[in-house]
């Protein structure tokens, strides 16, 4: 019982941990209360910076990456308890996070301000949508699942992990990933656009691109049903005027799953 009271200790930590660096991080790329930010002035060693911010982002995809595939989970939960793994997976995303906060090196170098209000406000609007848009698409599948805290919840009771079951609740059945549709919203709008702001949203958007596929492609394998749906919904862009097509499609789906 102690040990088990441990690891659901670790993954309540983990957790709260994450949810602070990540909250810093939206305020970091907003540029909204937070010193240094993003649009920080420029660093006098241009190419120096580059470098470690484009290190910074490397690191964090290649640990997002690695670390998310099947054979690594094997090969890692042979090493911890299987209730740990994703609760260990959040944590080394969450150092890397707060390492890209912390050692960015911002680049200046100014390529939009907007300042009417009217304009900025739709802006950060549109900032906050995506976030939100990120939020509420990890809730509608199990935002506890995809964070660690079932596991470790689950382990603390005595009972056996099950996987989720293949569901599409509503964002879902707009767009494949909505998670990452978010975050690219979160990313780009943006009242004031600098060169180290530029390089950030790329980069990351580059990453979101290559990461979905890899996630799909394990999908594909572990969920048969997944590649009727890849058919069904797109990846990214809602195709609104085939929605009611695309539900019952789904629907169809759902009952063979």
């Amino acid at each position: 019982m102690f040990k088990r009271t441990l690891i659901l200790g670790y993954g309540v930590f983990v957790y709260a941990l994450f949810f602070a660096v990540f909250n810093y991080a939206i305020l970091f790329i907003g540029n909204i209360l937070v010193s240094p930010s993003l649009d920080s002035p420029g660093s006098s060693d241009l190419g120096r910076a580059l470098l470690i911010d484009i290190g910074l982002l490397t690191a964090f995809a290649l640990q997002h990456s690695i670390m998310a595939r099947p054979a690594f989970k094997r090969a890692w939960t042979k090493v911890i308890p299987k209730a740990m793994e994703r609760s260990t997976y959040v944590l080394a995303s969450t150092v890397l996070l707060g390492c890209i906060v912390y050692f960015w090196q911002p680049l200046g170098g100014v390529l939009w301000e907007i300042t009417d209000p009217i304009a900025v406000s739709i802006l950060y609007s549109l900032f906050a949508t995506g976030w939100g848009i990120l939020f509420l698409a990890s809730f509608q599948l199990n935002h506890f699942d995809l964070f660690g805290l079932r596991q470790v919840w689950l382990h603390f009771r005595g009972k056996p992990y099950t996987h989720l079951a293949f569901n599409t609740p509503w964002l879902y059945r707009y767009v494949r990933h909505p998670l990452y549709v978010g975050l690219m919203i979160g990313l780009w709008a943006a009242p004031v656009m600098t060169v180290s702001h530029l390089v950030f949203a790329l980069l990351c958007t580059g990453y979101i691109f290559v990461g979905a596929r890899l996630e799909e492609k394990d999908l594909e394998t572990f969920l048969p049903e997944y590649r009727q749906y890849q058919k069904e919904v797109p990846m990214f862009m809602p195709a609104i005027g085939k929605k009611r097509a695309q539900d019952a499609a789904l629907e169809s789906v759902l009952k063979r799953s």
